[in-house]
């Protein structure tokens, strides 16, 4: 086990640094926190390099999880170290740091999958990613322009599905194309009532659902490349449904 004791250690502002996209995309690393992320990861078999927290969290997961806490990639830090690695107000003490080890493609010539067109939100798109795992797609797919799968964020808001299920970044329309050229349909979620309601699709084995950004849908590009549009009937004064739970709506339907 190493020790840290200081803030101004470089490791320590290294890790900081993994806040943010760039220092990730630059390191290939990013870092999850808490228990439950880390329980998942282990659990998935995640090789991780660092496990960093203080004595008692450390305890905790060699208590819990079975962590061998002489190996060399674990580090004692104390709750000044904890607080400033923290993305959150009350912090674990227990934080994960992983290589970023997406792959460049799937075969998409299989399965059901979620599509993120341009989704902002770290919070919608880690709900999304967390109820597709539930229902048992095989995979979400997120558009360049999304977040960043690798948000703090929205690593919380998948409580671990990100260990269950197959996670891209990749241009939406050459994955319509693969899913369409294997005779997989893909619906286009949107708020226009000229398009299908859901109630009028049967659920199938095989699809890709097109979920778009919060404020302005699915693009015009990506939805002239779908097999078919949906919309879900509003049948109140609200003039739409949240992106996450519209998708997890729409989930369901087709699960």
């Amino acid at each position: 086990m190493q020790q840290i004791s200081s803030v101004n250690n470089k490791t320590v502002k290294d890790l900081a640094k993994l806040k943010r996209k760039k220092y990730r995309e630059e390191s290939g690393l990013y870092v999850i926190e808490g228990f439950h992320l880390c329980e998942e990861a282990i659990k998935a078999n995640k090789n991780y390099v660092y496990l960093l927290g203080t004595e008692d969290a450390l305890n905790k997961a060699e208590s819990d999880y079975d962590v061998d806490l002489s190996a060399n990639n674990i580090i004692l830090i104390n709750n000044a170290i904890a607080h400033h690695l923290s993305a959150t107000k009350n912090s674990q003490d227990i934080f994960m740091v992983l290589k970023i080890a997406q792959p460049k493609e799937f075969p998409f010539d299989y399965g059901k999958w979620v599509l993120l067109d341009n989704l902002a939100d770290p919070g919608n798109v880690g709900t999304i990613i967390r109820t597709a795992d539930a229902a048992g797609f095989d995979g979400v797919v997120l558009s360049p322009e999304s977040v960043n799968l690798y948000n703090p964020k929205t690593q919380r808001a998948m409580q671990g599905s990100q260990f269950h299920i197959n996670l891209i970044t990749h241009d939406l329309s050459e994955v319509i194309t693969s899913l369409k050229h294997a005779d997989i349909p893909v619906y286009a979620s949107m708020l226009d009532q000229s398009a299908k309601k859901l109630s009028e699709f049967e659920p199938v084995a095989q699809l890709g659902l097109v979920i778009g950004n919060e404020a302005h849908g699915v693009s015009s590009t990506v939805a002239d490349l779908c097999s078919e549009k949906l919309y879900i009937p509003i049948k109140g004064k609200a003039e739409s449904f949240n992106a996450a739970v519209a998708a997890g709506i729409m989930i369901y339907h087709f699960a």
